[in-house]
This record gives C-alpha cells, structure tokens and sequence, in this order.
C-alpha cells in the first residue's frame, strides 16, 4: 500500500520539492490532498500531473475558478481555512506535510495530530506560536512529528541510535544569509532585491527574508526547544557560510555528532517520508575534492537583533514567542512592501514584545487573541514611522 500524503502548501519551495520526492518513489507514496494559499495556476498544474484526490485553495474568492478549470477531473475541490482543518482529518491519509508558511499552520496542524496523523512539519511557526500545546497533543494522540526544516532533520538523524544518552548541546548552523559581512550603516541601506538573494538555498519569499535577518534561526532556536526537549542555554547557533553541515548534536562525553550535505530540501523531506528506513535518492551528492574548506564563526546580534529577541522570547515562554511571529510576518509583509527598513523590522517586533499582553500559561484561544493584537500594534507602529 502507497503511503497517502496531504501537502498543505504544496505550490511554495517546500512543497514543490516534497512533490519531487513523491515523484522519485511513485511505488512508495501517492498524493491524496493538495493545498495552496493563493496560487491558483500552480495548484491546477499540480492537480491535473498528480490527480490527488482533493484539493484546496485558502482564498475563497477563487474557488469557482479552480472549480471549473478541473471539472472535467474527479476531484474533490473545497476552498477557505476551515475545509483546510478539515481535510487533513480524511481517514485515508498517513502523512500530513506541513509546508504553509507562518501563523496559518497552526490549526490544521492541531487538527491532523488529533487525528492521529504522522506530521512532517516544516512549518517551524507551528512550535514557535505553541510549543507546548503541540507537545502535549501529539503526547495525548501519541503521533509522531518528524522535523522537515534541514537544521531539526540534521540534529533528530544525528540523535538515531542514542536513546538514552543525555545531549549536553544542541548547535544550529546559518548561513549568514546575503548580509553576513555588511557592517550596521550598510544594513541601513539594503533594499528586498538584495535581501531575497539567498547565497545557498532556494526558499520562498517570507523564509528567506527571516534568514536574511537571522530570525529564521532565532525560530529554529524555539522549534529545537520543543522538539528536542533542551532548555534554551543548550542551544547554541553557529554561522556556517557553507552550508553542508546542517548541524550539530554534543553529547555528555564530548563527543560531536554532525550531519553533512548538500544544501538540498528534498534530503530532509524524503527522510521525514521514510523515517526509519533511508531510500535510495538521485539528489546531489556530496564532492570532497571541491569542498575543501568548512568555517564557522559567531553570529553577531549586534547587527542581527532578531536573533536575541527570539532567546528572549525563548527565555520568557508563555505566549511571547507567539508575540514575536505575529509582529515579525507584519514586519516582514511590510519590507517586501517597501513600508519599513531592513533595521526597522527589529525595532517594530522589539516594541511589539513590551506592548502585547503577556499571557505566562495561554490557551489556545489566548494564542489567537494574542496572533491577532500583536498584528495590529505592529501596524500601527510601521504606521506611525511612516509619518
């Protein structure tokens, strides 16, 4: 029997690649649900190639579009929030991948593990706004959440095999993103363009802005908290400008366990597919007559404030970290929007902390309340800068 897969998101990076990998191992895995946002021409090209059987756009205003242009396929097709919450309860699937980008992924997420699905989550936003909620409802429904992002892949392969060997540290490779070597008066001048021209991974546009100002690594800090039960001081994030280690795990005896790679999302996502098992890939291999040099340096959060946000909100717990997401998609829309600077994002997210009500236990009601004020203090403060 081939392993169904919901992809929620399927038309962004993460999803395209995740498409690639059920591509190579046709005999192994099928396409039940596919989702998109607003990308309507992506989603029928899909749909039409993998013929899953459902699909799903969020925007509702181009349901009758995507209707009529698969009528003459049998499948299903719903639109809106709900019937994403909804289909990835469908009693036929095995894996849901979670490949939406920010805030958004939450509820369908919460919704596949009450239904007892395997969760290959790469949507890191999922654990930053609730870690805690999602630990406890994967306990409660004992489903199993394998990591996508390449950093949590890196450090769960590094962890096969040692049940019951303490780890002592967690180390998170970056890039450093296009802006490693600018100094702070030449971030003042950096424009989207220079920002979305990531030096070693091709992502979408949200993710590679957040590398580009190091909070996709101050995310990945609070993701690896939940996922790997560390506390905060046993994270450490190293800049790697090569990007081939993925990242690191050091155990109590000093001993330092690192996964190695290509700079390739399709490595993870297939292994999230197969875990346990390792199949057989036609990805890139690695060449050590060309990589002749691997660096490492300390990420400067001087230049890159976001970075010490996150451990703050880390620190503080409760619904702050959900503080930091919301006021960072606002900030982020915003740049690409030409609305605020590179530099500003991080003064907005940082006075969006003191202003939103601190929750210590919040509920998941609470995470929406708190999603929805720290979206509109953040506007307003863009606002505000802007006259």
């Amino acid at each position: 029997m081939k392993k169904q897969i919901a992809i929620l998101g399927s038309t962004g990076s993460i999803g395209t690649q995740a498409l690639q990998v059920i591509e190579e191992h046709a005999d192994l895995y099928e396409v039940y649900v596919l989702t998109a946002n607003n990308r309507v021409e992506e989603l029928i090209a899909q749909a039409r190639k993998y013929q899953p059987e459902a699909v799903v756009i969020a925007n509702e205003a181009k349901y009758t579009y995507l209707k009529e242009a698969l009528a003459d396929l049998p499948i299903k097709v719903y639109a809106g929030e709900e019937a994403l919450c909804q289909i990835v309860t469908e009693q036929p699937i095995d894996i849901v991948l979670t490949a939406m980008v920010g805030y958004a992924g939450l509820k369908p997420t919460m919704n596949a593990i009450r239904a007892h699905k395997t969760i290959a989550l790469a949507n890191k936003e999922t654990l930053v706004v609730a870690g805690e909620l999602i630990n406890e409802l994967a306990s409660q429904n004992k489903t199993a959440i394998l990591p996508v992002d390449s950093e949590h892949s890196a450090v769960f392969q590094c962890l096969a095999g040692e049940i019951g060997n303490p780890i002592e540290k967690v180390i998170l490779t970056a890039s450093g993103g296009p802006f490693r070597n600018f100094t702070l008066e030449q971030l003042v001048h950096v424009t989207k363009e220079q920002a979305l021209k990531h030096p070693n991974w091709e992502m979408g546009a949200k993710i590679t802005i957040d590398s580009a100002s190091m909070m996709n690594k101050g995310f990945e800090v609070i993701e690896a908290k939940w996922l790997f039960g560390v506390r905060p001081e046993q994270i450490e994030v190293v800049v790697h400008p090569q990007s081939i280690i993925h990242s690191m795990v050091q155990f109590e005896d000093g001993a330092v366990k690192a996964q190695l790679g290509m700079p390739d999302m399709r490595v993870p996502i297939q292994y999230a597919f197969s875990y346990p098992d390792r199949l057989k890939s036609s990805f890139p291999r690695m060449d050590f007559k060309l990589c002749t040099q691997l660096t490492f340096e300390q990420p400067d959060t001087t230049r890159f404030r976001n970075l010490t946000l996150a451990y703050e909100a880390l620190h503080q717990g409760g619904n702050m970290p959900c503080i930091v997401n919301a006021a960072n998609e606002i900030v982020v829309a915003s740049f690409l929007n030409d609305g605020i600077s590179f530099l500003g994002m991080s003064d907005v997210i940082e006075q969006t902390m003191q202003r939103t009500t601190f929750i210590a236990k919040p509920t998941y009601e609470d995470y929406v309340a708190t999603d929805a004020e720290a979206r509109r203090i953040a506007q307003e403060l863009i606002t505000k800068s802007q006259q």
